[in-house]
């Protein structure tokens, strides 16, 4: 099938390359002349595992490129994408659609046949109907279906969630659009990934219903795990214990210092405000924004405490920046939040991470970027892990406390034992357990 992917940015790549990988013939077009000059040179604007592969493979195959040209990518294609952005609106916290909806008229004029409009993005219920009557008043004579088909991956495992999705949302009642769409993820369904069909409206608010539901879970957890800080319980195996019962689960119940990302804090903000204008207010989904809000810079206190209630003239080494591993992803990360907090206490910052620090330039304060772990913990007064990346699992603990001046860890992740850390010498502030002082 002919695909025209409008957007290339982390949904719109990612989506784009996979449908290639697919067989199908895919443009993704965007309006930055800087990143499709940099895709056309083989080079990948965003980190996300086995991306960079698959562009490359399928470039080569010339099944994928890319494009600044809307109009002639979109006058032949059977199937048009939308996966532009849809940051919070300033001022009131809705899903701004501007991109959107200027993607969708650009469209709607360069149409020849009939075409499939799909929108990738996340966007508010609603958006459908509204791109719908824009077509519909403004260009009366275009043949065009509006589909909505939500994205569910996660970054850091995009690859694997495309092509191994648990579903794959379809929101449409137009018979020709279903068909069309059955074809674009014919290969999944032969793979028997279920495809839902349901009303365009539903899928729109599954997407957000979605990610609503698993922030207010790891809010649940981080809450519980507050609770075990103060009767001497251990967070981790509460979390067991809960997750076994399958009506639970056990994803998504790791404590920590709040979730961050392109995804939940965007989303449960434009559910909360989507809920109020429909005068159906989400008190737990309101509530979950609020905790969460609150929880990042409360992380940064529980640092300050383990450095006996001052960190003034210290020097804090922080591991992992970008809002979960395997990501360069620094939107809304919990370390932004903590890091300014230490800043404010009047500490000496140093941080280090694998992906992000190009991206954490543009929103850290004045901090030391160093080369590695032990690097930056030369002389320091406390180790903050915020990110759970795989190689600060199995750090070298000897080495790292004859290189600081106190042996203190804050581990916000719980990456690490605490009698593990009790015989290597160290003073470890878990979340939701016990703590070891040194």
């Amino acid at each position: 099938m002919r695909i025209v992917m409008i957007g290339s940015g982390y949904v719109g790549l990612v989506s784009g390359a996979c449908l290639a990988d697919f067989g199908h013939e895919v443009i993704c077009v965007d309006k930055s002349t800087e990143k499709v000059e940099a895709l056309e040179r083989g080079e990948v604007p965003i980190f996300e595992p086995g991306l960079e592969a698959i562009i490359a493979h399928n470039r080569a195959s010339g099944r994928l490129s890319f494009s600044l040209d809307l109009a002639g990518p979109v006058a032949n294609a059977d199937v048009v994408f939308i996966a532009v952005g849809t940051p919070s609106r300033r001022g009131d916290g809705h899903a701004d659609l501007t991109y959107v909806y200027a993607a969708a008229r650009e469209i709607a004029a360069a149409v020849t046949g009939f075409t499939v409009v799909v929108t990738k993005s996340t966007v508010p219920v609603g958006t459908g109907d509204e791109i719908e009557r824009i077509f519909r008043e403004e260009f009366p004579e275009k043949d065009i279906a509006v589909v909505s088909n939500p994205e569910f991956l996660r970054e850091g495992a995009a690859i694997t969630d495309f092509k191994r999705p648990d579903r794959i949302v379809i929101g449409t009642s137009e018979e020709r659009a279903t068909e069309l769409m059955r074809e674009v993820y014919r290969p999944l369904y032969l793979n028997e990934a279920p495809l839902y069909f349901c009303e365009r409206r539903t899928s729109e608010l599954i997407k957000y219903a979605a990610n609503a539901f698993l922030a207010m879970k790891i809010t649940f957890i981080n809450e519980i795990a507050d609770l075990c800080e103060h009767i001497g319980a251990d967070v981790q195996k509460v979390a067991k214990g809960i997750g076994m019962d399958k009506r639970i689960g056990d994803k998504f119940l790791h404590a920590g210092p709040g979730y961050g990302g392109s995804c939940f804090p965007k989303d449960t903000l434009a559910l909360v405000k989507t809920a109020q204008d429909y005068g159906s207010p989400m008190r737990l989904i309101e509530t979950t924004v609020a905790i969460n809000d609150t929880r990042k810079r409360a992380m940064g206190r529980k640092v300050i405490a383990a450095c006996d209630g001052t960190v003034r003239g210290k020097k804090i080494a922080v591991l992992g920046l970008t809002f979960k591993p395997n990501t360069d992803d620094m939107r809304d990360a919990p370390a932004i939040t903590i890091v300014q907090a230490l800043l404010d206490g009047g500490a000496d910052v140093h941080v280090f991470d694998p992906e992000g620090m190009e991206a954490a330039k543009a929103v850290l304060g004045p901090v030391t970027y160093g080369k590695n772990p032990y690097e930056i913990a030369i002389d320091a007064e406390a180790i903050v892990v915020v990110t759970e990346w795989d190689e600060f699992r199995a750090l070298d603990f000897r080495r790292l406390k004859q290189e600081m001046k106190a042996p203190v860890i804050v581990d916000l992740r719980n990456i690490y034992k605490p009698e593990e850390m009790e015989k290597y010498g160290f003073s470890h502030v878990p979340i939701g357990k016990r703590k070891v002082k040194a």
